[in-house]
């Protein structure tokens, strides 16, 4: 099968409202397993709801019974397993009662995960400019450009950084996707994608918090890229968005 050329009809979303099973890595020592239902289906991806967030470019592990017709490699096994790579989140507002949940878009990437990710199942991976063998996506490494090992070219920033306070309150999420801890605090700079914010939770790198702003009315998911002191004595914690971007009419 090859990667190119494939037919629209394949390509279609199917509406298939099938059990799948989703397993995250999400570190060497923490991993959680959900139960979910498909929204729609492609030979090469899948949505679906679930209860934790994630992010783009993460690998999540998914059984679930696909028709043999859609699949790549497998085709006589009751289930189909297959690694995927996150490329979309979307947060739907919590119902009453019920917790939050975020629509998740992936992309079939194979049968085996890279060999990076049993090192380090932190690592974010983007879409390869060629396929696999079986037809789906290839992944590259995404360079972190938070690591002092990585070099980087001196180039602007493609988006402008506010140095304002503007106030928000940062929700720490635990394992669970529950709120484990919460502080009132104000930003140090804020952009469309991402924001440094003063902070003395203690959170790890690569952990997920709920920034909210009663100013703009917003509530979004951010990853901590990093936690740093300041030169002032203040820690802050810096964030990237990763479900929405921040609205700064008025500010720019």
């Amino acid at each position: 099968m090859k990667f190119e050329g494939k037919s629209r009809r394949l390509r279609e979303r199917l509406p298939l409202n099938l059990p799948v099973r989703v397993q995250c890595q999400e570190s060497l020592q923490h991993q959680w397993v959900e139960m979910s239902r498909l929204i729609d289906v492609t030979p090469f991806g899948a949505r679906f709801t679930i209860t934790r967030p994630t992010e783009p470019g993460r690998l999540l592990y998914l059984t679930l019974p696909m028709p043999r017709q859609l699949r790549c490699f497998d085709h006589v096994e009751d289930q189909y397993r297959v690694w995927s790579l996150v490329r979309s989140l979307r947060a739907i507002p919590a119902e009453k009662d019920k917790p939050p949940r975020y629509e998740v878009g992936v992309a079939f990437v194979g049968k085996h995960p890279p060999r990076s990710f049993l090192l380090d199942p932190k690592i974010r991976y983007e879409v390869a400019s060629s396929a696999t063998e079986s037809g789906l996506y290839g992944l590259n490494e995404r360079p972190d450009l938070s690591s002092p090992n990585v070099r980087r070219v001196d180039k602007p920033r493609p988006e402008t950084r506010h140095f304002i306070p503007v106030e928000v309150t940062v929700e720490a999420l635990d394992e669970d996707g529950r709120v484990a801890a919460s502080e009132p605090t104000v930003t140090e700079n804020i952009s469309r994608r991402g924001a440094a914010v003063f902070s003395s939770l203690d959170i790890e790198r690569g952990a997920f918090v709920r920034v909210i702003s009663h100013q703009y009315q917003i509530s979004v998911i951010a990853a901590v890229r990093g936690r740093r002191l300041g030169p002032d004595g203040i820690p802050r914690l810096h964030l990237e968005f990763i479900d929405r971007e921040w609205p700064l009419e008025g500010i720019e």
